[in-house]
């Protein structure tokens, strides 16, 4: 099997040296290069062709984010990941190099106690990135799933039934490649969009705040990222904080959000799965899942208990999504209803949305 070439750009010895270890240490990725600064590192993207490229953001001479926009200029295709500090500068940065064409991101290791914690941390969330961007057309195969779920081929449309008349909500997952895939769907949902938006996007806390201040700026409908006891509101929609699970409870005649930090599900919190599992509880056959761009199967058990209930649930096609990796075992597992192009979700939320308000409008005569 041919190995994934990476080249490293990285102003410091130590990170460079410590990444090189850790990705040369598996046996399916070979380092082919190191760079000190943006401009060097450029200068080896043509000398050693790599299939990736880790980029540091705060560099000497030609820093992460000039260097990724010269970069995108040539090789428009060319996966990078680029290396944060968990800082409000650094996620800043971050959503900076994710618009201007960054593949994903991980954030450097710090205070983690030894080298050892920092060469597992990096092991453990930089190489199931590299594997997923440079094998996106090979996703690993859908588990086995339940035996109320329809299998099939490997995208199987889910059993057909009749489209609720009205949505009381409408849950999104997505994980790599989320914040501009979200760029495109939350601003052309309508000012009037009549149901909440509850969102989980797999990113660490400080990321998901400024991520909703973003895309508030963006929209038309009020995006924030949730707090504790919020009651639902149409045209708003609330993002799970880093680090917190997002549910929804009903208290009374109100649906307000929860927040928790119970273990990790899918080695992520906040999960999808957690979500979506809540969603369900309260709304039933009256929940829309979206499920975006995104590595692993987060989510996947969510839209279960969506369509375990009635509820409906609609996807990412693989050539829009960065990584179809979430879409992808929905798809196989039969629950989408709809496989769709990014720029086609909106409007088929819009639409099925809108069937609450002419409902609502009909209930009011």
């Amino acid at each position: 099997m041919k190995r994934i070439r990476v080249l490293i750009v990285d102003d410091a010895v130590v990170v460079r040296r410590m990444v090189s270890d850790v990705l040369a240490s598996d046996p399916e990725i070979e380092v082919v290069g190191t760079a000190a600064n943006g401009r060097i590192g450029l200068q080896k993207i043509t000398q050693v062709n790599p299939d990736l490229v880790t980029m540091d953001i705060e560099m000497p001479e030609m820093d992460g984010l000039q260097a990724l926009k010269a970069l995108r200029e040539v090789h428009h295709d060319l996966p990078v990941i680029m290396f944060s500090t968990l800082s409000e500068r650094g996620a800043v940065a971050t959503l900076t190099a994710l618009s201007l064409g960054a593949s994903d991101y991980v954030t450097k290791p710090a205070n983690v106690g030894s080298v050892a914690l920092a060469q597992q941390r990096i092991r453990d969330e930089l190489i199931p990135k590299i594997k997923a961007l440079c094998r996106r057309q090979a996703p690993p195969p859908a588990p086995p799933p339940p035996a109320a779920v329809r299998t099939g081929p490997a995208v199987t449309a889910a059993a057909p039934r009749a489209v609720a008349a009205a949505l009381d909500i409408v849950a999104i997952g997505v994980s790599t490649g989320g914040p501009n895939a979200l760029a495109r769907l939350i601003p052309r949902l309508p000012a009037d969009f009549p149901v909440p938006i509850v969102l989980v996007q797999h990113m660490p806390p400080m990321f998901t705040r400024l991520l909703g201040e973003r895309l508030n700026a963006q929209s038309v409908l009020s995006v924030a990222e949730a707090t504790e006891g919020q009651v639902l509101q149409p045209g708003h929609v609330y993002i799970a904080p880093g680090d917190y699970h997002l549910t929804v409870q009903r208290r009374g005649t109100a649906v307000v959000t929860a927040l928790n930090q119970q273990p990790p599900e899918n080695s992520c919190r906040p999960a999808v799965d957690v979500l979506f599992r809540s969603v369900s509880q309260v709304y039933g056959g009256r929940a829309l899942g979206v499920i975006l761009t995104g590595m692993g199967q987060d989510g996947l058990r969510g839209c279960q208990d969506l369509a375990a209930v009635g509820g409906h649930v609609l996807v990412q096609d693989e050539a829009t999504s960065v990584v179809w990796g979430m879409p992808g075992f929905v798809a196989r597992a039969g629950l989408a209803e709809r496989v769709l192009a990014l720029d086609d979700l909106a409007p088929e939320i819009a639409r099925r949305a809108a069937r609450t308000a002419l409902a609502a409008a009909g209930a009011a005569r």
